[in-house]
């Protein structure tokens, strides 16, 4: 990984996360996102369409972008995992970390509506 895919990263608050359906077709999605030691963390729904996509293909890229996804940075080829709760733990304490008050309401809304989510690491190539 160079350091100038990585440093485009440095101060955003969202992503682009790009997977792929099983016919090819590439959907994009606008996330949080925490970074720690070129490891990145996103988290979402278990259930939600990008997970899903995950599971079938861990090839993605990714890009700074802002809340709507628009971009503001270049694309960077990468690879994703989802993690299993020991390591989700860690994901979710960064991801409290930089999003603070925000994603601790998220959190709190869902255990209140009993929403499985998931932790995604996504490394750059």
């Amino acid at each position: 990984m160079s350091a100038a895919n990585l440093s485009q990263f440095a101060g955003q608050k969202y992503v682009n996360v790009e997977t792929y359906r099983k016919s090819g077709a590439a959907v994009v999605t606008p996330v949080w996102f925490a970074e720690e030691a070129g490891r990145f963390y996103i988290y979402s729904l278990a259930d939600a369409g990008k997970v899903k996509r995950i599971r079938n293909n861990p090839r993605v890229r990714m890009m700074p972008c802002d809340m709507r996804g628009g971009p503001k940075g270049e694309w960077v080829d990468a690879r994703a995992r989802i993690l299993d709760s020991a390591e989700a733990e860690r994901g979710h304490r960064l991801l409290n970390k930089k999003y603070g008050l925000m994603k601790r309401i998220g959190n709190v809304f869902s255990k209140l509506m009993n929403r499985e989510r998931t932790v995604i690491a996504i490394e750059i190539d």
